[in-house]
């Protein structure tokens, strides 16, 4: 699906610390985005744990499957090299104009 520009933008900024506690406040402002294109700035990521990445991944695919983009910004240093011990990449995180 293309992405709809028209739809609204919503802008968040992830907490530095993304571990289990903080997974279900995650998941709670995602999901009242849903229908809206979504920027989440990475930038004061210092830690990111399995959980957080999981409901990242899931709000990229939720946007895929909606026609809706979302977003990477600034993702911080940390941030990219916890996403590389995962394995998984910034695209990964994205939907939208910049996929292929």
């Amino acid at each position: 699906m293309t992405p709809d520009m028209r739809a609204p933008t919503r802008a968040m900024e992830l907490a530095p610390v993304l571990d289990v506690m903080a997974a279900a406040p995650l998941a709670a402002r995602l999901r009242a985005c849903s229908g809206a294109n979504v920027t989440i700035d990475g930038s004061r990521v210092e830690r990111l744990g399995g959980q957080c990445l999981q409901i990242l991944l899931a709000a990229a695919a939720s946007c895929r499957a909606h026609g809706a983009r979302l977003r990477l910004v600034d993702p911080s240093p940390a941030m990219l090299d916890d996403l590389a011990l995962f394995g998984v990449g910034r695209a990964d995180l994205e939907s939208g104009e910049n996929e292929s």
